[in-house]
Protein backbone atom coordinates (compact mmCIF):
# COMPACT_ATOMS: atom_id res chain seq x y z
CA UNK A 1 0.00 0.00 0.00
CA UNK A 2 1.18 3.40 -1.13
CA UNK A 3 2.79 5.76 2.45
CA UNK A 4 2.29 9.00 2.57
CA UNK A 5 5.79 10.46 4.44
CA UNK A 6 3.87 13.54 5.88
CA UNK A 7 5.22 16.63 7.91
CA UNK A 8 3.43 18.61 8.93
CA UNK A 9 2.31 21.99 7.76
CA UNK A 10 3.55 21.02 4.30
CA UNK A 11 3.51 20.14 0.73
CA UNK A 12 2.63 16.91 1.60
CA UNK A 13 -0.66 18.14 2.45
CA UNK A 14 -2.00 18.52 -0.63
CA UNK A 15 -1.05 14.53 -1.71
CA UNK A 16 -3.31 13.54 0.99
CA UNK A 17 -6.10 15.52 -0.51
CA UNK A 18 -5.01 14.09 -4.07
CA UNK A 19 -5.36 10.44 -2.23
CA UNK A 20 -8.95 11.23 -0.87
CA UNK A 21 -10.55 12.55 -4.17
CA UNK A 22 -9.48 9.90 -5.69
CA UNK A 23 -10.51 7.21 -2.79
CA UNK A 24 -7.47 5.57 -3.31
CA UNK A 25 -6.11 3.20 -0.26
CA UNK A 26 -3.15 4.94 1.62
CA UNK A 27 -1.40 5.26 5.11
CA UNK A 28 0.32 8.13 6.64
CA UNK A 29 3.63 7.97 8.36
CA UNK A 30 3.58 11.47 10.21
CA UNK A 31 6.66 13.42 11.28
CA UNK A 32 7.14 16.84 12.96
CA UNK A 33 9.19 19.64 12.27
CA UNK A 34 12.45 20.69 14.64
CA UNK A 35 11.83 24.07 16.65
CA UNK A 36 13.75 25.35 14.05
CA UNK A 37 10.97 24.21 11.86
CA UNK A 38 12.97 21.91 9.43
CA UNK A 39 12.31 18.10 8.80
CA UNK A 40 12.73 15.95 11.03
CA UNK A 41 16.33 13.48 10.55
CA UNK A 42 14.77 10.62 10.37
CA UNK A 43 13.07 11.33 7.07
CA UNK A 44 16.60 10.90 5.96
CA UNK A 45 16.43 7.45 5.65
CA UNK A 46 13.19 7.64 3.54
CA UNK A 47 15.22 9.57 1.10
CA UNK A 48 18.41 11.17 1.00
CA UNK A 49 17.12 14.86 1.22
CA UNK A 50 15.61 14.04 4.23
CA UNK A 51 12.40 16.58 2.61
CA UNK A 52 8.24 15.80 2.53
CA UNK A 53 6.56 15.10 1.17
CA UNK A 54 8.10 11.12 0.24
CA UNK A 55 5.66 8.18 -1.01
CA UNK A 56 6.88 4.23 -0.72
CA UNK A 57 4.57 2.45 -3.07
CA UNK A 58 5.44 -1.27 -3.99
CA UNK A 59 9.68 -0.71 -3.30
CA UNK A 60 9.37 2.73 -5.18
CA UNK A 61 10.40 5.69 -3.08
CA UNK A 62 9.22 8.85 -5.07
CA UNK A 63 9.90 12.36 -3.95
CA UNK A 64 9.08 15.97 -4.94
CA UNK A 65 5.74 17.03 -5.11
CA UNK A 66 4.95 17.58 -8.61
CA UNK A 67 6.36 13.78 -9.61
CA UNK A 68 4.63 12.30 -6.69
CA UNK A 69 1.23 13.64 -7.65
CA UNK A 70 2.09 12.18 -11.55
CA UNK A 71 2.27 8.97 -9.69
CA UNK A 72 -0.64 9.16 -7.92
CA UNK A 73 -2.65 9.92 -11.20
CA UNK A 74 -0.89 7.64 -13.10
CA UNK A 75 -0.86 4.80 -10.89
CA UNK A 76 -4.39 5.12 -9.31
CA UNK A 77 -6.19 8.38 -11.16
CA UNK A 78 -8.23 6.26 -13.89
CA UNK A 79 -8.19 9.40 -15.45
CA UNK A 80 -9.54 11.46 -13.12
CA UNK A 81 -8.42 15.07 -12.30
CA UNK A 82 -7.10 15.93 -15.35
CA UNK A 83 -8.62 17.64 -18.24
CA UNK A 84 -8.62 15.31 -21.54
CA UNK A 85 -5.48 14.54 -23.27
CA UNK A 86 -4.43 17.23 -25.63
CA UNK A 87 -7.42 20.07 -24.91
CA UNK A 88 -6.98 23.26 -23.77
CA UNK A 89 -7.47 22.91 -20.01
CA UNK A 90 -4.96 19.75 -20.48
CA UNK A 91 -2.06 21.85 -20.85
CA UNK A 92 -3.06 24.86 -18.13
CA UNK A 93 -3.32 22.07 -16.11
CA UNK A 94 0.51 20.62 -17.00
CA UNK A 95 0.94 24.43 -16.66
CA UNK A 96 -0.12 24.76 -12.81
CA UNK A 97 1.42 21.29 -12.14
CA UNK A 98 4.93 22.46 -12.69
CA UNK A 99 4.57 25.97 -12.01
CA UNK A 100 2.77 26.04 -8.54
CA UNK A 101 6.65 24.92 -7.55
CA UNK A 102 9.09 26.21 -10.32
CA UNK A 103 8.02 29.66 -10.16
CA UNK A 104 4.83 30.44 -7.87
CA UNK A 105 7.10 28.93 -4.42
CA UNK A 106 10.21 30.48 -5.04
CA UNK A 107 8.90 34.19 -4.10
CA UNK A 108 7.03 32.88 -1.15
CA UNK A 109 9.70 30.64 0.16
CA UNK A 110 11.59 34.32 -0.22
CA UNK A 111 9.28 35.98 1.92
CA UNK A 112 9.64 33.58 4.93
CA UNK A 113 13.60 33.62 4.52
CA UNK A 114 13.59 37.71 5.06
CA UNK A 115 11.37 37.34 8.31
CA UNK A 116 13.42 34.73 9.83
CA UNK A 117 16.49 36.17 9.35
CA UNK A 118 16.38 39.21 11.64
CA UNK A 119 15.00 36.86 14.27
CA UNK A 120 17.84 34.68 14.02
CA UNK A 121 20.27 37.37 14.06
CA UNK A 122 22.38 38.47 17.45
CA UNK A 123 20.70 41.69 19.21
CA UNK A 124 23.05 44.03 18.05
CA UNK A 125 22.32 43.54 14.12
CA UNK A 126 18.42 42.86 14.71
CA UNK A 127 17.79 46.58 13.38
CA UNK A 128 19.97 46.86 10.47
CA UNK A 129 19.08 43.49 9.24
CA UNK A 130 15.48 43.78 9.98
CA UNK A 131 15.72 47.27 7.84
CA UNK A 132 17.58 45.21 5.25
CA UNK A 133 15.32 42.12 5.04
CA UNK A 134 12.42 45.14 4.27
CA UNK A 135 14.12 46.90 1.92
CA UNK A 136 14.25 43.47 -0.76
CA UNK A 137 10.73 42.82 0.54
CA UNK A 138 9.54 45.76 -1.00
CA UNK A 139 11.72 45.96 -3.97
CA UNK A 140 11.79 42.09 -5.12
CA UNK A 141 9.40 39.95 -3.48
CA UNK A 142 6.26 42.16 -3.04
CA UNK A 143 6.56 43.17 -6.77
CA UNK A 144 7.26 39.22 -7.32
CA UNK A 145 4.21 38.31 -5.81
CA UNK A 146 2.00 41.04 -7.14
CA UNK A 147 2.53 40.02 -10.94
CA UNK A 148 1.81 36.05 -9.59
CA UNK A 149 -1.48 36.93 -7.59
CA UNK A 150 -2.93 38.59 -10.88
CA UNK A 151 -1.70 35.64 -12.45
CA UNK A 152 -3.55 33.69 -10.03
CA UNK A 153 -6.84 35.41 -9.85
CA UNK A 154 -6.71 36.31 -13.90
CA UNK A 155 -7.26 32.24 -13.87
CA UNK A 156 -9.41 30.94 -12.18
CA UNK A 157 -12.03 34.20 -13.78
CA UNK A 158 -14.14 32.25 -15.88
CA UNK A 159 -14.75 29.20 -13.86
CA UNK A 160 -13.38 29.10 -10.44
CA UNK A 161 -10.55 26.44 -11.52
CA UNK A 162 -7.10 26.83 -12.47
CA UNK A 163 -7.87 23.92 -15.38
CA UNK A 164 -11.07 24.13 -16.78
CA UNK A 165 -14.94 23.69 -15.43
CA UNK A 166 -14.31 21.90 -12.63
CA UNK A 167 -11.89 20.76 -10.16
CA UNK A 168 -7.99 19.07 -11.29
CA UNK A 169 -5.11 18.27 -10.59
CA UNK A 170 -3.77 22.36 -11.20
CA UNK A 171 -6.64 22.95 -8.02
CA UNK A 172 -4.64 20.91 -5.90
CA UNK A 173 -0.88 21.86 -6.70
CA UNK A 174 -1.94 25.27 -6.86
CA UNK A 175 -3.53 25.09 -3.46
CA UNK A 176 -0.56 25.13 -1.10
CA UNK A 177 0.98 28.36 -2.63
CA UNK A 178 -2.46 29.91 -2.33
CA UNK A 179 -3.12 29.14 1.23
CA UNK A 180 0.55 29.79 1.81
CA UNK A 181 0.33 33.47 0.28
CA UNK A 182 -2.91 34.01 2.15
CA UNK A 183 -1.22 34.55 5.40
CA UNK A 184 0.63 37.24 3.76
CA UNK A 185 -1.65 39.09 1.64
CA UNK A 186 -5.13 37.98 2.67
CA UNK A 187 -7.11 38.49 -0.91
CA UNK A 188 -8.85 41.54 -0.06
CA UNK A 189 -8.25 42.64 -3.61
CA UNK A 190 -8.81 39.06 -4.90
CA UNK A 191 -11.46 37.73 -4.55
CA UNK A 192 -11.77 34.89 -6.55
CA UNK A 193 -8.83 33.58 -4.63
CA UNK A 194 -10.52 33.97 -1.35
CA UNK A 195 -13.87 32.05 -2.88
CA UNK A 196 -11.45 29.22 -4.53
CA UNK A 197 -9.86 29.10 -0.94
CA UNK A 198 -13.43 28.85 0.74
CA UNK A 199 -14.73 25.98 -1.52
CA UNK A 200 -11.54 23.76 -1.50
CA UNK A 201 -11.47 23.89 2.25
CA UNK A 202 -15.17 22.81 2.14
CA UNK A 203 -14.59 19.44 0.18
CA UNK A 204 -15.07 16.38 2.35
CA UNK A 205 -12.16 15.08 0.68
CA UNK A 206 -10.45 18.05 1.66
CA UNK A 207 -11.59 17.78 5.37
CA UNK A 208 -10.95 14.02 5.22
CA UNK A 209 -7.12 14.68 4.49
CA UNK A 210 -6.38 17.25 7.25
CA UNK A 211 -8.12 14.41 9.85
CA UNK A 212 -5.20 12.24 8.06
CA UNK A 213 -2.70 14.31 8.20
CA UNK A 214 -3.43 16.62 12.11
CA UNK A 215 -2.71 20.26 12.45
CA UNK A 216 -2.18 22.00 9.55
CA UNK A 217 -2.49 26.04 9.91
CA UNK A 218 -2.69 27.44 6.36
CA UNK A 219 -6.18 25.73 6.31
Amino acid sequence: MLTVHHLNNSRSQRVLWLLEELGAPYEVKRYERTKDLQAPPELKKVHPLGKSPVVTDEGRTIAETGAIVEYILSRYGEGRLMPPEGSDDYWQARHFLHYAEGSAMPPLFLMLVLQMIPDRAPFFAKPILKTAMEKVDEMLVKPQMALHLDHWERSIEKTGWFAGAELSVADIMMSFPVEAAAQRFGYEYHPRLRDFLLRIHARPAYRQGLKRGGPYAYA
